[in-house]
């Protein structure tokens, strides 16, 4: 349900828009008094809030600095008043509309579901891209998996995979890979390392010889990649 706060002191008006938009699953809080409203606000979560200008005890254009300043909560500013002026101060301010008192509920009912359809958009495009890892690296169970998937690995294979997932996206020379895997021969032949690997690369590769995934970088060693 959508929940939004109305800073509105015309009870009869706050009445009319509570039931209309009750009928949209939309619940709707009024305050009369803006001090009010705005200690409430800072305790609570609201999707939008509905505010009128001309308030007791402060402007309404003065509330909307005061929230703007500690809340990213979109504003609808409804207002009976006729001057320009305090329209363009709203939305310099950062109000998200402006609607001119009398109108139409249904009007104020279109333009909470745009303006909230609207800022939902904007929160997708600023989510960051989270990406599923191909190969996670479980120490406990001394495994690898990749996409979900069990890949059974000799002990020199698991413990390449195993230092090539803790440095994933990075290059790892051979010497630390010779280095850090304790069933790797660092006595043998470097040829027997990119054996290993190869074995490693049927293993998780779709085309071993044209790697994906498991990237032998010329001159520096090797690099795990999704």
């Amino acid at each position: 349900m959508i929940k939004i706060a109305m800073i509105e002191d015309d009870t009869e008006l706050a009445g009319v828009l509570i039931q209309y938009l009750a009928k949209f699953s939309i619940e709707v809080i009024n305050f009369e008094d803006p001090f009010m409203a705005l200690s409430d606000i800072s305790l609570n979560d609201y999707d939008l809030i509905i505010l009128d200008l001309t308030l007791p005890g402060m402007d309404g254009l003065e509330v909307c600095k005061k929230l703007l300043a500690k809340h990213d909560i979109p504003i609808i500013i409804s207002s009976a008043r006729s001057d320009i002026t305090d329209k363009v101060i709203a939305l310099e301010l950062g109000a998200d509309d402006y609607l001119p008192k009398p109108y139409d509920p249904r009007e104020l009912e279109v333009r909470i579901k745009t303006i909230l359809r609207r800022c939902s958009k904007e929160l997708e495009l600023l989510k960051p891209d989270t990406k599923e890892e191909v190969f996670i690296l479980n120490e406990d169970k001394q495994e690898v998996t990749q996409n979900g998937k069990y890949i059974k690995f000799t002990p020199a294979e698991y413990e390449i995979m195993s230092l090539m997932c803790k440095r994933k996206g990075f290059v790892v020379s051979r010497h630390d890979i010779l280095q850090e895997c304790s069933f790797l021969n660092t006595d043998e032949e470097s040829g027997s390392l990119a054996v290993i690997i190869n074995r490693i690369r049927t293993k998780i590769e779709q085309e071993p010889k044209n790697p994906n995934y498991f990237l032998t970088i010329r001159g520096s060693g090797y690099k795990l990649v999704e």
